[in-house]
């Protein structure tokens, strides 16, 4: 039967070694083979039944005959063996004045044959060819043939020669030796046009031998990829995993910078929350001297983090009107601002929020009795931590 097989996958695995300028052989149709098939076949059969045909394979004229029309038709099943089993029927006629066992007949008789035969594949025990398959066979029949019915035990030798995966012509010679009756024994010869389908394919040893050799140099491909920098392929293949490997560090570069980013934010928020807030005396936006202690501490770290942004947050406590301790609020974050501003620190870095008495750290509102020192912890300023794109988006 014909070998090939299909294996794109192992054909771009030879494109990417080549980079390494390796010669690899590439899987071709003789690294395969075709597992099982069936087969079906039409053409001509010719026939010696001269009654010496076992003697003498020379005498065509007079002893061999066939029609012009296609006489033979053929359908088989193929398996992984070797093995084939064929069904085939023949027609054919023997013409007027050709030697029939052994007798010059004066008129055309009429030949049909049935045959099964059980064939096997030569190139299981001499290794494949590619497109050359000889074969031998045996088989049981039954033939018409000079007015005479007759079975035939038969002996079958044959080659097929292909021209692509499921095209061929398959050329054989079948000696029919008769039983049952005193008829002659005589020869068949045959040409057909083949068609393979419901193929099954897999690598001949050879291929696997390849495939093996391919994989392992595939492994070996990898090792240097993952110890040179992904620059160094060039064909398409390696490209592409370049690529994905070069966004993989990507990833894990910003992924690091994001952590170390976030980690430097955490610390910033951490310093802050130790120096606390900014307090302010009653109905008032001035800062004292212990204010001022905190907020050049606070400079000292807004210095330290150049990249970072911030949000000064401040608050009144809920005695007086609503309306006036928002204007308080805003007077008291411009306040702290200022200094800030005063110390070095960029106007564009900050952003000065007041929240009147709308967030209160305790529960001193309105009706309230609270202490002097309750009422201050409402009367304050906090520095938090923002994104520099959050800052300059509001």
């Amino acid at each position: 039967m014909k070998k090939y097989f299909a294996f794109p996958t192992f054909i771009l695995l030879v494109g990417s070694f080549s980079l390494y300028a390796q010669e690899i052989p590439a899987l071709t149709s003789k690294d395969s083979i075709i597992q099982s098939s069936w087969m079906v076949g039409v053409g001509w059969n010719f026939i010696d039944d001269s009654g010496d045909a076992f003697n003498d394979f020379t005498t065509i004229r007079d002893q061999w005959n066939g029609v012009a029309f296609p006489s033979r038709i053929n359908v088989g099943r193929y398996w992984k063996s070797g093995l084939g089993l064929e069904l085939i029927g023949t027609y054919n006629n023997y013409k007027a004045g050709n030697t029939i066992d052994g007798i010059t007949i004066p008129e055309d008789i009429p030949y049909w044959g049935i045959d099964t035969r059980l064939s096997y594949d030569l190139n299981k025990l001499v290794g494949e060819t590619g497109f050359f398959d000889p074969y031998v066979g045996v088989g049981l029949g039954y033939s018409d043939a000079n007015n005479l019915g007759r079975g035939t035990y038969n002996a079958i030798i044959g080659f097929r020669t292909w021209f692509s995966e499921r095209w061929g012509l398959d050329f054989s010679s079948s000696g029919k030796w008769s039983f049952g009756n005193e008829a002659s024994n005589h020869i068949q010869h045959a040409v057909a046009v083949i068609y393979q389908f419901n193929i099954k394919k897999e690598l001949s040893k050879k291929g696997e031998e390849k495939l093996a050799m391919l994989e392992e140099m595939e492994k070996e491909q990898q090792r240097i990829q993952d110890s040179l920098l992904a620059a160094r392929l060039a064909k398409e293949e390696a490209r592409l995993l370049a690529e994905r490997l070069e966004e993989e560090r990507e990833a894990a570069r910003l992924a690091a910078l994001e952590k170390a980013k976030n980690d430097r934010i955490n610390n910033l928020r951490q310093a802050l929350d130790s120096l606390g807030a900014v307090y302010f005396a009653f109905d008032s936006s001035y800062l004292n001297e212990s204010s001022k202690e905190t907020l050049d501490a606070v400079s000292e770290l807004m210095n330290a983090y150049p990249e970072i942004s911030f949000e000064i947050h401040a608050y009144t406590d809920s005695r007086g009107p609503a309306d006036y301790n928002q204007w308080l609020s805003e007077r008291r974050a411009g306040r702290t601002l200022e200094y800030l501003i005063s110390k070095g620190i960029g106007e564009h870095r900050m952003k000065g929020i007041g929240h009147g008495e709308s967030l209160l750290s305790n529960g001193c509102s309105d009706g309230v009795r609270c202490t002097r020192e309750e009422h201050q912890q409402n009367r304050r300023s906090e520095v938090t931590v923002i994104r520099i794109a959050e800052v300059l988006a509001k």
